[in-house]
C-alpha cells in the first residue's frame, strides 16, 4: 500500500515537473521567435517591382518611377534648384513604423538632390512640412549647378548665401543637425552610397558608408530649441509623429535606390 501512494506521489510529481518544463518550453519557444521576428529585416522593395510604392497623398505612383535593373529609379532631367516648386514624393503604404533600422543603396547624378523621409503622415502640402529627411545630395557639385541664394537668404543665411549649407549636406537631417564633417565619406556622384537610420526614442542615428555622422535625442529640450529657432519654427507638427511611412523625394532630379529593407526594433 505505502509502495503504491509512494509510486503515485512520484508519477505526479514527475508529472508536474514535465509540464513545467514543457510550458516553460513553450513561453521561450514563443520569446525567441518574437525576438527573431522583431530582428527580421522587411524587403520594401523587390528588384523587379513597385509594390507597396505609391504617390504621398495618392493611391498610384507617379510618373517617373520604375523598377529597372532591381532598382526603384525616379527616371527625369535634372531640374534647377532655383526653378523646384515641389515634386512626385512617394512612400512606402504598406505600412507605418514607429522605432526602427533602415537600410538604404542609393546614387545621384552630378548636381542631384533628394532625400528620405520617415515617421511620415499624410495630409500635409508636402513630406517635408511634417517629417524628418535624411536628406540626400551632391556635396560636391550642387552649389556650383544651381543657384541657392534667394532659397538661403529666405533662411536667414545672409554670410555666403550661394553656398550649401551643412544642415542641406549629405546625411543631415535636413535643417535639424548637420552631419559631422569628421570621418564622413560621401561617394562621388554616379556611385552608390549606404545609408542606415536607426530610430528609438532615446536617440537617432544617422549612417553614411559605414559611419556615424549623426546623433540626437528626438523631442528632448536641445530638440525643440532647435525645431523652434529655424525653418520648422512655423510647421507646427514638424517632427512630433511616433510613427508613420517611409518616404523618398522628387527634387527635380534622377535618383537610384536599390536592397531597401527596414527592421523593427
Amino acid at each position: 500500500m505505502k509502495k503504491f501512494a509512494y509510486t503515485t506521489i512520484l508519477f505526479l510529481l514527475l508529472s508536474t515537473v514535465s509540464c513545467k518544463t514543457d510550458k516553460n518550453k513553450e513561453e521561450d519557444s514563443k520569446v525567441t521567435t518574437e525576438m527573431e521576428t522583431k530582428n527580421e529585416w522587411i524587403t520594401l522593395f523587390d528588384g523587379k517591382t513597385t509594390k507597396g510604392w505609391r504617390a504621398y497623398n495618392g493611391q498610384e505612383l507617379p510618373p517617373g518611377w520604375i523598377a529597372k535593373d532591381e532598382e526603384l529609379q525616379f527616371d527625369t532631367e535634372l531640374g534647377k534648384e532655383q526653378d523646384y516648386t515641389g515634386g512626385t514624393d512617394i512612400i512606402y503604404g504598406a505600412e507605418e513604423f514607429d522605432n526602427f533600422e533602415l537600410y538604404v543603396e542609393w546614387k545621384l547624378p552630378k548636381g542631384g538632390n533628394s532625400g528620405i523621409f520617415y515617421h511620415l503622415k499624410e495630409g500635409y502640402d508636402s513630406p517635408p512640412e511634417v517629417s524628418p529627411e535624411y536628406q540626400l545630395i551632391d556635396d560636391e557639385n550642387y552649389a556650383s549647378m544651381h543657384d541657392l541664394t534667394s532659397y538661403n537668404l529666405s533662411l536667414g543665411y545672409t554670410n555666403k548665401p550661394e553656398e550649401l549649407k551643412p544642415l542641406q549636406q549629405t546625411a543631415s537631417d535636413y535643417a535639424m543637425h548637420a552631419a559631422d564633417p569628421n570621418g564622413k565619406v560621401l561617394n562621388p556622384a554616379g556611385e552608390w552610397n549606404t545609408t542606415k537610420i536607426i530610430f528609438t526614442p532615446e536617440q537617432v542615428e544617422h549612417w553614411l558608408n559605414g559611419k556615424k555622422v549623426v546623433s540626437f535625442v528626438p523631442w528632448d529640450e536641445a530638440w525643440y530649441e532647435k525645431k523652434n529657432s529655424d525653418k520648422w519654427k512655423n510647421s507646427k507638427d514638424y517632427g512630433k509623429f511616433k510613427t508613420g511611412y517611409i518616404g523618398f523625394q522628387d527634387h527635380s532630379s534622377p535618383i537610384w535606390f536599390r536592397n531597401i529593407k527596414i527592421k523593427k526594433l
